[in-house]
């Protein structure tokens, strides 16, 4: 969809998604420290805003002006202190080792532009950092509950670890899994990808500097 179909769709409804933070995003973060948050295509802002109140300085992005809106209103109403930016994330381009958590959740792109966002956004983890993705899985288009129905911007946990691979060598993969979550009103659940991983902390080499000069560089 172009940014002018996404703003319609936003304007059209007071809240086109739940307020409420997806199903497993609190516990995903819990054992977190607070730092940095980058949230990717956050929408109106719900699980910017949460990282907020649990002490991350965090910054939420999307390219639907309507949703920034929103989320900023909303953001005042919490009583916290987002940075809400509006940014086509095929132009956005985060500060490298940055951010000690970043979040994309149900973005759903052709495959050359989602890696070329994911590049960009394991590119953006600090050494310690975790990745955190949710979306669509290609299962859902024929067997689960909303989403796009065309498959090609649908994916799997396992087609995103293997793209992060590419990515971001040596990122430790936590959890590469197809979970299900329930939908209000509908019968079966939706069926979504789950991918989260840590970025390793450099390491101290005990050959000085020079040798972990040479190690941090492979980060």
């Amino acid at each position: 969809m172009k940014r002018e179909d996404w703003d319609r769709k936003y304007s059209e409804q007071e809240q086109l998604w739940s307020s409420h933070p997806y199903r497993f995003f609190e516990s995903e973060v819990a054992d977190l420290a607070p730092g940095r948050a980058l949230d990717l295509a956050c929408g109106e802002g719900r699980h910017t805003i949460l990282l907020a109140t649990l002490g991350w300085k965090a910054i939420g992005v999307d390219f639907s002006e309507v949703a920034i809106a929103r989320a900023r209103e909303r953001a005042v109403a919490a009583g916290v202190d987002v940075d809400f930016q509006h940014e086509d994330l095929l132009d956005f381009e985060p500060g490298p080792a940055s951010y000690d958590l970043v979040v994309v959740f149900f973005l759903h792109l052709p495959p050359e532009d989602r890696r070329r966002v994911l590049g960009r956004a394991a590119s953006a983890l600090a050494p310690g950092g975790t990745f955190l993705l949710v979306g669509h899985d290609v299962l859902n288009a024929s067997a689960g509950v909303g989403g796009p129905s065309d498959v090609s911007l649908l994916y799997t946990a396992q087609e995103i670890t293997e793209e992060l691979a590419e990515i971001l060598p040596g990122l430790e993969i936590e959890k590469a899994e197809r979970v299900l979550r329930t939908v209000e009103n509908e019968e079966s659940p939706a069926i979504d990808a789950l991918v989260k991983a840590h970025r390793p902390q450099a390491a101290s080499s005990p050959n000085g500097p020079e040798a972990s000069n040479r190690l941090n560089s492979t980060n």
